[in-house]
């Protein structure tokens, strides 16, 4: 992985080779008033990846993942600690939805314009339609910061939480649902 050593503030300068989802992101951050520094590298596919960008960027990042359900009637974006494991169980007991999968790349490309890797808070911008609720897990909606793509896996912003629960989310009408996911698997007796 390579990583740009600087960490810039606010948008790139040269936008010609960005995609229009991105520069879509950068646009409304702007119009809402809420600053971001952001750090530029190769597609980062991992949590450990990830992990590396936090080091320039200055804020961690969160793991991203796309649901649904078994009917696809419902579909979920959370958003939880990198290294936490996530377990479908844990999730659907908390939400009261069943038989929770991850949701196809044709899905994420449709309601939140994004593909698998890319996926982000920001992309809530292009679910016009509200298709997609999104879910926090307790301890990253209580971060100062957050890092996250705009949805594009080559870049990843630095944000104010507060900006992102008191601004971005109130302009886009969307109320997270917050969830309590373990750290540890509890032993079964």
């Amino acid at each position: 992985m390579t990583i740009h050593p600087i960490r810039f503030t606010g948008r790139p300068t040269g936008e010609t080779d960005r995609l229009p989802q991105e520069i879509a992101c950068y646009d409304l951050l702007d119009q809402l008033g809420i600053s971001y520094d952001r750090v530029d590298h190769t597609a980062a596919h991992t949590i450990a990846d990830c992990a590396v960008i936090e080091k320039v960027l200055g804020a961690p990042i969160c793991k991203n993942l796309v649901l649904c359900n078994r009917q696809k009637t419902s579909f979920y974006l959370l958003l939880m600690e990198g290294e936490k494991p996530f377990r479908t169980k844990e999730l659907s007991k908390q939400i009261g939805s069943a038989r929770l999968s991850f949701a196809s790349p044709e899905d994420m490309e449709a309601y939140l314009h994004v593909t698998p890797g890319s996926a982000t808070i920001l992309a809530l911008m292009f679910d016009r339609g509200h298709r997609v609720q999104l879910i926090l897990d307790r301890p990253v909606a209580e971060w100062v910061r957050i890092g996250c793509h705009p949805c594009i896996n080559t870049s990843t912003l630095n944000l104010s939480m507060a900006e992102i629960r008191n601004k971005f989310l109130p302009y886009l009408g969307v109320e997270p649902i917050l969830v309590e996911l373990p750290e540890e698997r509890e032993e079964v007796h």
